[in-house]
C-alpha cells in the first residue's frame, strides 16, 4: 500500500512539474540530483563541469517532463537523459578518444561486493582512458548493450566490444599488481 501512494505522490508530483509548477521541479531536482551529479561525474569527471552537465540534463528534463509516459521508472527516464546529456558533452569538448581495434570476446567481469573493494574498483575504473572509460561505464554500470553503446557514441558495434574488452584487460592488470591491495586486508 505504501508503494502504491509513493507512486501516486510521485506521478502527481511529476504531472504538477509537467505544467510549469516550479515548487514540483524544485522537489524533483533535490530528489534526483545528488544521484544524477553522480552519474554525471561517472562520465564527465570534473565536478564542475560534471554540475554543469547535471543541470543541463534537467533543464532537457522539465522542457521533456511532459512526454514522460508513466511506463518504466521515471529515475531511470531522467538517467538516460543524464547520460545522453554527459555524451553530448564529451563529444562537443571531443574529449573521447576511441581505440578501432576490433575484438568480438570480452573476458566476463567479476563481481565485487566489499565496500572497500568497490572504492578501489571505482578509482581504477577512473584512471582508464576516457574512450575505455565511458564504454566500460555504459556496458557495466549502465547496462547499455553494445548496439545501443554504439548509437550513443555514434561508434561501430565492434569498437564499442573492443573498448569494453581492453578497459577490462586493463582493469584487470591492475589488480594483478602486488602494490593494489584489492582482494587483500584492510
Amino acid at each position: 500500500m505504501k508503494i502504491i501512494s509513493l507512486f501516486s505522490h510521485e506521478k502527481a508530483l511529476i504531472q504538477k512539474a509537467s505544467r510549469g509548477d516550479r515548487e514540483s521541479q524544485r522537489e524533483l531536482y533535490e530528489q534526483l540530483a545528488p544521484k544524477m551529479l553522480g552519474l554525471c561525474q561517472r562520465y564527465v569527471r570534473d565536478l564542475h563541469y560534471a554540475e554543469d552537465v547535471m543541470i543541463e540534463g534537467f533543464v532537457k528534463v522539465f522542457g521533456k517532463l511532459s512526454e514522460f509516459r508513466f511506463e518504466g521508472s521515471f529515475e531511470g527516464w531522467v538517467r538516460r537523459i543524464m547520460v545522453r546529456e554527459a555524451i553530448d558533452f564529451l563529444r562537443r569538448r571531443q574529449f573521447v578518444v576511441y581505440d578501432e581495434e576490433k575484438l568480438e570476446d570480452a573476458i566476463p567481469p567479476q563481481q565485487v561486493s566489499d565496500p572497500f573493494q568497490l572504492q578501489a574498483l571505482e578509482q581504477l575504473i577512473e584512471a582508464l582512458p576516457e574512450g575505455y572509460r565511458l564504454v566500460f561505464t555504459l556496458y557495466a554500470v549502465e547496462g547499455y548493450k553494445h548496439a545501443e553503446i554504439a548509437e550513443l557514441l555514434d561508434i561501430s558495434e565492434s569498437t564499442s566490444k573492443s573498448q569494453l574488452y581492453k578497459a577490462r584487460r586493463q582493469l584487470q592488470e591492475q589488480l594483478k599488481k602486488p602494490s593494489l591491495q584489492l582482494y587483500g586486508t584492510h
